[in-house]
């Protein structure tokens, strides 16, 4: 069985091979095509040529180990270990020349998640979560994480990606809810604003329409710098599409509170 120690050195080697690939597309305007059928979710060649490399890298040394990504599927293994592959999560500012987006890669080993990891190859940063703990690694520098200890939701930004996720009467009431208990929303982040969360930066994530391989890969890093992520109504997140990330339990309890509708 690998140690955490070589999963996590290997995680890191994988993004940052795909973080070479995705630069050369990167501000050049790549074609974008279209994969939903209705709306709008965007793919480009960066995203398919990041998984297949990343893909490929898992299957070389960890040859039983399944694979769940974005563009490539589910491929099984042997093993009890599964990578979450997002290539680029926040293709949309991707394609816009934004920063906020970046490449995630979790290993679940069938009961929970061992470790995460995000890459944001253009200003360099790497987060990092497991058992071992959170870090930000930027070249030699490797700083640890710990996220805020502002337990009140009337001071709390609560941040989003997009407010289209909330368009379903249940999902939006819910929001709004706790939006108005909170100091103000900030929109926009992608997988950015979970990570900027366990550096203590941000207090309070909330997502919808997610997928596992959104979910994975964050949820080691939130959680080993102190943070607490769940779904909407207080349960496990892996498999569910919404998600809450939060600083700490304190501040947890008052955001699934206000999500439930309680008063």
């Amino acid at each position: 069985m690998p140690s955490i120690h070589e999963l996590t050195d290997f995680a890191v080697h994988a993004v940052q091979l795909a973080g070479t690939e995705i630069l050369e597309y990167f501000r050049s305007s790549p074609p974008v095509h279209n994969k939903a059928h209705t709306g709008f979710d965007p793919v480009t060649a960066a995203d398919r040529a990041a998984e297949d490399i990343i893909r490929s890298e898992i299957q070389r040394v960890f040859p039983d180990h399944g694979i769940c990504g974005e563009e490539g599927g589910q491929t099984s293994g042997s093993s009890r270990h599964t990578w979450y592959i997002d290539p680029i999560d926040g293709t949309r500012a991707f394609i816009l020349g934004q920063l906020h987006w970046g490449t995630l890669l979790g290993c679940h080993d069938g009961e929970r998640a061992l470790l995460g990891v995000m890459h944001q190859p253009y200003v360099g940063e790497i987060y990092v979560g497991s058992s071992l703990g959170a870090q930000l690694r930027r070249g030699a520098s490797v700083q640890g994480l710990r996220t805020s200890v502002r337990t009140q939701l009337d001071q709390a930004i609560v941040c989003a990606t997009d407010p289209t996720m909330f368009v379903d009467a249940e999902s939006n009431q819910a929001f709004q809810r706790l939006a108005r208990r909170c100091r103000a929303v900030r929109w926009g982040g992608d997988c950015y604003t979970p990570c900027l969360l366990a550096a203590g930066h941000i207090d309070l994530v909330v997502e919808s329409s997610l997928k596992a391989w959104d979910i994975v890969p964050l949820l080691p890093i939130v959680t080993a710098a102190g943070g607490v992520v769940t779904d909407w109504s207080g349960g496990p997140a892996e498999h569910s599409d919404r998600a809450v990330f939060a600083a700490n339990a304190e501040l947890h309890a008052q955001a699934i509170a206000a999500l439930c509708g309680a008063e």
